[in-house]
């Protein structure tokens, strides 16, 4: 029996391309109800008419509401919060709006999560929180924090994180970005050529976040052993299938805030973290862990660790033909 079979689920930001793929994996386990919770009102329409199940219900409104988030919180089992604005130089220029969403935004979640006694709420957090630089990384940390530490005072909610890299097909993502250029300007823009990246398939990263939930003791930041690329490399492999002999690269230079590899894994967690065959557990500091009886269990796995900084630069590469493959699949190169 499916852990979500019959339950009430909430998605904030649930109109979004990782919101969809959660909920169309969510309808496959028999869910009771999911509640799609999400300020923009032609999103939900069109979401609605792709969806088109009795289970979805539409809640128009903004993390940083916290009255209307109560609200859509009432009788749910499970919260997954994904709402929050994300993209880097965006967040370099308005500072307070990411605060204002993506951490008072957070802080509202969690309270609600806590007043209607729901079982289990997740937090999906990026790469950009391990080590940030930026003000998106820096309000995706803080928003970590405070999910972990809202299980010292949650008796009956688990409170855990997500945290994965770049995922293939999102918003923003940079898969459909170079496909979009190509086919408008036949070239494409890089800001740098050393730069790497995480990239991993929408569906399988989702899949993973739902069994996380299920089998999480509440208080763990769990983070999948994701690929990556070097840039240049996608880009080349994009323009040999969708270019020609006049496509070009264009290097920009780096924009605010941006990093030249990502990270999954920190200095600052090595310490606290499980290595298991195909993901990582990073584990809260002792100050907290002491006072979450349900980690007990992973201490005797926690000694034996001996595990390395996780970034895109030193994370398994995927080939120019394992490129090819996998974005001709998702339809990419089409």
């Amino acid at each position: 029996m499916s852990y979500y079979q019959n339950k009430k689920i909430l998605v904030t930001g649930g109109t979004g391309s990782w919101g969809q793929e959660v909920t169309r994996q969510l309808l496959l386990e028999d869910p009771k109800e999911i509640r799609i919770y999400s300020r923009g009102e032609y999103a939900q329409v069109e979401m609605n008419k792709v969806f088109s199940d009795p289970r979805l219900n539409f809640y128009i409104g903004d993390v940083r509401d916290q009255r209307r988030v109560m609200e859509a919180m009432k009788g749910m089992d499970i919260v997954f919060h994904l709402a929050a604005l994300k993209h880097v130089p965006v967040g370099e220029r308005h500072i307070w709006e990411f605060v204002q969403t993506n951490v008072a935004g957070t802080r509202a979640v969690i309270e609600a999560a806590q007043a209607n006694n729901v079982e289990r709420a997740v937090f999906v957090s990026s790469d950009k929180a391990a080590d940030p630089i930026n003000v998106y990384g820096f309000t995706k940390a803080i928003a970590e924090k405070m999910f972990i530490t809202a299980n010292v005072h949650s008796p009956h909610t688990k409170f855990l994180c997500i945290r994965a890299g770049n995922v293939t097909g999102t918003h923003g993502s940079v898969v459909p970005l170079f496909q979009e250029q190509i086919k408008r300007h036949n070239k494409v823009t890089i800001t740098d050529k050393r730069m790497t990246r995480f990239l991993e398939i929408e569906q399988e990263v989702v899949a993973f976040l739902l069994r996380m939930v299920a089998e999480g003791k509440g208080g763990e930041i769990f983070i999948p052993k994701m690929l990556s690329t070097d840039v240049a490399t996608l880009a080349k492999v994009m323009i040999d299938v969708l270019g020609n002999d006049k496509t070009e690269i264009e290097y920009i230079g780096v924009r605010p805030g941006e990093k030249f590899h990502e990270v999954l894994v920190s200095q600052d967690e090595l310490g606290r973290i499980i290595e298991l065959p195909e993901y990582f557990i990073v584990l809260p500091h002792k100050f907290l862990f002491d006072q979450m009886p349900q980690l007990a269990s992973y201490i005797s796995s926690a000694a034996k660790q001996s595990v390395k900084i996780y970034s895109s630069e030193t994370a398994p590469k995927l080939s120019p033909e394992k490129l090819k493959e996998t974005l001709g699949g998702l339809g990419y190169l089409s």
